[in-house]
């Protein structure tokens, strides 16, 4: 598979290439030459296969020959080693429990399957990778654990002060070993922007191997395409069309939807749902992309103004509002809407949501009072507990946190205070 820059102005590269560079030398993200289309009747088939098999199946279209066979099966069997359930709240209303990895996610899925691929490459090339991550919370412990001691590969994670959750902190910044976090004395724009400067500084190419374990690269957004053809699969005999509420913040998750649609997953409509930092949704009514410094939220990992992936969204749409809004649904919600429906869920179906599922459900709610005879799902994309102060305070009761999880309340931080100025990002990175 080749892969080409939505800027247009740099050669297509193999996978190897996309996935050492991150981001093209032109500054724009790297897509899939074409989207492959999954066979006829593979639906019919899929809704009995497991997770692993339907990933594979999916997968195998963009990695493979770049991938053995052989490496590629490994890669999915080792990557994907946790559930995945589907759970039905009412009639119609499901949500997909992305959130059983190890870092308690739905961050993992991609981390765990980047780090391998990754991992192959260092070894094949025989170079020192060093990775830089922006989080907003979520991304930087699931990368921290994905990347753990993997041989020829340092982490340098760079996350907002004071914008993220105790629980996040903890998970992305007591690793030690061969990942690093720096707290950024500014927005996750700003941790994003310092990132991408970085991989488009000339000095900084000449003397490391840089590649980013963000969405923008492309080895981290197809992963997440593989589970909605699995809610599909699992849906798709219901005969009604699927709605799917996706918490949005950098829009890689919502692009793998679209990804995944366009290789024949039957999804009729998505919905981007965001809280107040609400670009996207702006753009689908009025058709203007107005990018805007982002707010703080209760549901921190969407608190993004400027989102990477928007620019591959606009490629899959040919920069045509109208045809995205064919597929797309954008709303946006306050933390005072996101803690009511904590509350009401809670209530209602006994089902305790973190506060991005929350947004997500509010999302789905609003489409289907609008659209009727939809079979709809909500993403919930990370463990209440990982945001156990505002959900405990919301609906009153302690929620449960993983064994997995608790392991990181004692641990100590370690982390390198910076500014948002790139030059001191930039001397960092130099002598490491």
């Amino acid at each position: 598979m080749k892969f080409y820059s939505t800027q247009m102005k740099s050669p297509t590269v193999g996978l190897g290439q996309a996935v050492m560079n991150g981001l093209a030398p032109d500054g724009g993200l790297y897509m899939p030459f074409r989207i492959p289309r999954l066979p006829n009747g593979f639906f019919k088939k899929a809704n009995s296969m497991s997770f692993q098999d339907i990933a594979f199946e999916v997968s195998k279209n963009f990695f493979i020959p770049d991938l053995p066979k052989s490496i590629l099966v490994n890669i999915v069997q080792e990557a994907f080693n946790f559930s995945i359930p589907l759970v039905e709240l009412d009639k119609q209303l499901y949500v997909l429990e992305l959130f059983h990895g190890p870092t308690c996610a739905f961050k993992d899925f991609a981390a765990r399957f980047m780090a391998r691929i990754l991992g192959f490459f260092a070894e094949k090339l025989q170079q020192e990778i060093t990775i830089i991550v922006a989080t907003s919370g979520d991304t930087g412990s699931a990368v921290a654990h994905g990347f753990l001691n993997v041989k020829g590969i340092k982490v340098v994670i760079l996350y907002p002060s004071g914008k993220v959750s105790s629980l996040q902190e903890k998970q992305l910044t007591s690793m030690g070993e061969n990942i690093t976090a720096l707290e950024v004395r500014g927005t996750f724009d700003d941790c994003q922007k310092l990132a991408k400067q970085a991989f488009v500084d000339g000095e900084l190419k000449e003397k490391m191997t840089l590649a980013s374990a963000n969405s923008i690269n492309i080895a981290r957004l197809l992963p997440q395409s593989f589970y909605y053809v699995y809610l599909s699969a699992q849906l798709s005999m219901k005969g009604v069309p699927i709605a799917v509420s996706v918490p949005s913040g950098n829009f890689g998750n919502l692009t793998a939807g679209i990804i995944a649609k366009r290789m024949g997953a039957p999804i009729a409509k998505f919905i981007a749902s965001t809280n107040s930092n609400d670009v996207v949704p702006r753009y689908l009514k009025t058709g203007t992309f107005q990018p805007k410094p982002s707010v703080s939220t209760i549901s921190n990992a969407m608190d993004v103004g400027n989102p990477s992936n928007f620019s591959r969204m606009l490629e899959l749409y040919e920069n045509d509002v109208r045809k995205m809004r064919d597929d797309i649904h954008g709303v946006s919600f306050s933390d005072v809407a996101t803690r009511e429906a904590l509350l009401s869920v809670f209530k209602k179906y006994q089902y305790t949501m973190d506060t991005h599922g929350a947004v997500a459900y509010l999302g789905l709610v609003d489409f289907m009072k609008k659209f009727k005879g939809y079979a709809g799902v909500f993403l919930e994309t990370a463990h209440p507990s990982k945001f156990f102060e505002e959900v405990e305070k919301v609906i009153g009761v302690p929620v449960s946190i993983p064994d997995r999880l608790k392991e990181y309340l004692d641990r100590e931080k370690q982390a390198i205070l910076l500014s948002n100025d790139f030059s001191e990002f930039k001397s960092f990175l130099l002598k490491l």
